[in-house]
């Protein structure tokens, strides 16, 4: 018997060593497309006998190591004819693969692999992708393609309501969503006021929304991440692309500064409806413009660099006496490097500003306000193993907030210069993300991120007395802002208040069988910055301030439950997610609060807390004429702000309320069919429940003043919001062979004429005396049409 233990014991200390002496070798390369040579993200290369296989990241690149011997593998992707070849591995080696097009047609029609798919086996959950050409053929109002309404379709994405900037996610607000442009931030994601997204949809390459599992490599957010990244320009041809629309135009222009090793992109994009406003005598302006630019070169094989761009402006202006300018910039230089088959890194420096001015020329001053960040990025993927895969890497911005700025604008103003106090931060962050196969069956990822934060010194902060900045009146029961009882004075160098957070992340699969799988994840994350807002959309004029001496970082803590499933081979496919977020510091603001110019903001805000939870459902057809999918949410987002004390009532009496965005009911079905070459049809059919708000319950007379007397805040709600939207694209020449390709687009946005309020308002009828109420709808039926070309 003992014997035998020793046995098994010497078998268990050989068998690793066995298994690493076993001859392994890496298959790498990176994989583009053959016509533009641009590198194409998440290619699937499958070794279907062994059941393992991995996808090209966000620069193109893949890397796998296996064990010697000769195998078939196969290269699918979205739109592209897909490769089988077989393969012996008897040593490291580099294969570059280029694909060509399925179709020449300037809309693919014929999609044999669908990179929107469900992945069964992967640990990664609550991730939405789609494609651009899926986003072009969805319907859009006045025939504006647009990133942002397109994921709103998405299971657990809403809006705020028409003509609302941003999006909300699992019941979070505007600004707990991180947006990234080729990792850049951007702070304001709507041009004019939310009619349309800051995104040339000709530029874009590949996007993702996280809404829970997030990689560990994100952060700073507490609801989601949208990551999208920009198209690298053709290097084998000049190409243009574009589209003439009723209110704008756009253009991209691409090609090779050195044929194969060195592009160029450069795209614009402009409205141009206020041209037509002299004609009607109307003394008014309001138009958007940006511009996107990128230049790529590949050095070698082991060194890529890259240097993008973005650039926006929104200008709003009312005759000669008020103008508003607001806009998006960013810069971000990249440096690829290959360290080895299995070690890619990526080095950005990046530079982000969100601008807000606004001119009052009739009382002669001039306002300007908005967040800069400088951020230094070095991000490590470690393809260790066919099963193991490791990234790391390290993140540090530092961060200016200006609140705002007042100049005169003639010496005979009546305004004095004044300038709020500025502020400064400085966020860190170092993370570990590991993505792990157990098994056929089981696969995990698991990670940890460190977070700092320092808020750096500032001319001047007050002091409170027990260090309230804001006091109860219990005879009236309402909140105050406290007097200062001093003033604290800081050098930039100095450090008021500095914070650190864990940050772990964990995410499981396990496969039921081919086609079935269950997932579950839980994040917690961490947010320094809060958006300065008490509208339930936000608007240009809000501002973004750090977390310090009295307002607290978020931290949130999320898990998720989910079934997944695909049927008749991939054609259909099956989510089914469940979530709960619990979110610790969400801020609230006294009743009366103001937001705007205000030095000291600590004076009307309340730390409290918010929660969120609901089921999500995702039916797709994936393939064949018709395509599209069943959206549908179940969920509740609240809020509580309690008092300090037993004898503070804190917001609603200390009882749960609801947020702004909280949505009980959202279904949209998205769906296309291609008739035949020249023909397709697109639909999108949303409802959601109205929005929380609250109204007057009665009024009462002072000094023969009528005022006013409001319910529990959020208590009641708008009306719900539903439309249809239709869409038809004509190709009149799919199969020419010239190098001029274009289409029509036909549109109806809000077919059936719904006049869904954006707001209700209630007001005294000046004939009668009577109380009545005034709801304001934006849009009813738009008709539009479009033109788009590649040349």
């Amino acid at each position: 018997m003992i014997n035998k233990i020793k046995v098994s014991l010497w078998l268990m200390l050989c068998l690793p060593l066995y298994l690493s002496a076993q001859e392994k070798y890496t298959l790498s390369g990176k994989i583009t497309d053959q016509r533009s040579n641009e590198t194409l993200i998440g290619v699937n290369i499958i070794f279907p006998e062994l059941q393992t296989g991995t996808i090209t990241n966000e620069y193109g690149f893949y890397s796998i190591t296996l064990a010697k011997g000769t195998y078939n593998f196969q290269i699918s992707y979205l739109g592209f004819n897909s490769i089988s070849e077989t393969i012996t591995i008897d040593e490291n080696k580099t294969l570059n693969y280029k694909l060509t097009e399925s179709t020449e047609s300037l809309e693919e029609i014929i999609i044999t692999e669908n990179v929107e798919k469900l992945n069964i086996r992967k640990p990664q959950m609550s991730v939405n992708s789609l494609s651009i050409n899926t986003i072009k053929q969805m319907p859009a109002v006045l025939g504006e393609v647009d990133v942002i309404k397109s994921i709103t379709l998405l299971p657990g994405v809403t809006n705020a309501g028409e003509g609302s900037s941003g999006f909300n996610v699992r019941g979070g607000a505007v600004d707990q969503n991180l947006i990234l442009l080729d990792e850049a931030t951007i702070f304001n994601s709507s041009h004019l006021f939310g009619l349309f997204s800051v995104f040339n949809p000709d530029a874009i390459k590949d996007l993702k929304l996280y809404k829970g599992g997030i990689p560990a490599k994100y952060g700073g957010r507490v609801s989601s991440v949208l990551d999208i990244y920009q198209k690298e320009g053709n290097s084998n041809e000049y190409q243009m692309s574009g589209g003439i629309g009723i209110v704008s135009s756009r253009l991209l222009v691409e090609g090779p500064l050195k044929k194969e090793k060195a592009s160029f992109l450069f795209g614009g994009r402009s409205s141009y409806a206020h041209l037509f406003l002299p004609l009607f005598d109307i003394n008014s302006k309001a138009y958007f413009y940006d511009l996107n630019t990128k230049l790529s070169w590949n050095i070698n094989q082991n060194n890529n660099i890259y240097l993008s761009g973005y650039f926006g402006r929104d200008v709003f202006e009312i005759s000669d006496s008020f103008e508003n300018t607001y806009g998006n910039t960013v810069l971000n230089f990249r440096w690829n490097h290959l360290y080895s088959d299995k070690l890619f890194s990526n080095l950005s420096l990046i530079y982000s500003d969100y601008y807000y001015g606004l001119a009052l020329n009739f009382v002669e001053f001039d306002w300007k306000s908005g967040i800069k960040n400088f951020n230094l990025k070095y991000d490590f993927k470690h393809y260790i193993t066919s099963n193991f895969k490791l990234e790391y890497g390290l993140n540090s911005l530092y961060l200016t907030f200006n609140p705002g700025e007042i100049k005169p604008t003639t010496e005979t103003s009546g305004i004095n210069p004044y300038d709020l106090i500025k502020k400064y931060a400085f966020e860190n962050a170092i993370y570990i993300d590991a993505e792990h196969e157990l098994s056929q069956r089981f696969a995990v990822s698991y990670g940890l991120r460190l977070s700092t934060f320092h808020r750096l010194g500032q001319k001047e902060l007050n002091s409170y007395e027990n260090d309230h900045a804001v006091n109860f009146n219990e005879e009236l029961q309402i909140y105050e802002k406290a007097e200062a009882i001093g003033i604290n004075r800081y050098d930039r160098s100095d450090v008021i208040e500095s914070f650190m957070n864990l940050e772990p992340r964990l995410a499981m699969a396990y496969q039921l069988n081919e086609n079935t799988s269950i997932k579950a994840s839980y994040n917690r994350m961490s947010q320094y910055l809060h958006l300065l807002s008490n509208t339930s959309s936000p608007t240009p004029l809000d501002v973004w301030a750090p977390s310090g001496k009295y307002i607290k970082p978020q931290l949130l803590d999320q898990i998720a439950l989910g079934y997944f499933k695909t049927f008749k081979n991939n054609k259909y496919s099956l989510e089914v997610e469940t979530f709960y977020k619990d979110i610790k510091n969400r801020i609230d603001y006294i009743d009366g609060a103001n937001l705007i110019a205000n030095d000291a903001i600590e004076q009307v805000i309340l730390n409290g807390k918010a929660r969120a939870y609901g089921l999500e459902v995702l039916l797709r057809k994936n393939e064949g004429r018709l395509k599209g999918w069943i959206a549908y949410t179940l969920s509740k987002s609240e809020q509580q702000t309690p008092g300090r004390t037993a004898l503070e009532t804190g917001i609603n009496n200390s009882q749960w309320y609801n947020t702004p965005y909280d949505k009980t009911h959202d279904i949209s079905i998205t769906s296309s069919y291609d008739l035949d070459d020249k023909w397709s049809f697109s639909s999108n059919f949303i409802f959601q429940t109205g929005q929380p708000t609250t109204f007057p319950n009665g009024q009462y007379q002072y000094n023969g003043i009528t005022i006013p007397n409001y319910e529990p805040r959020n208590s009641s709600r708008l009306t719900s919001y539903h439309r249809l939207d239709l869409s038809v694209n004509y190709n009149p020449n799919p199969n020419s062979t010239k190098r001029w390709k274009g289409e029509w687009v036909f549109g109806v946005y809000n077919v059936y004429g719904r006049k869904n309020a954006a707001s209700i308002t209630f007001r005294e009828n000046r004939d009668t005396g009577a109380n009545e109420a005034n709801r304001l709808a934006l849009f009813g039926i738009i008709p539009s049409v479009s033109y788009n070309f590649k040349f």
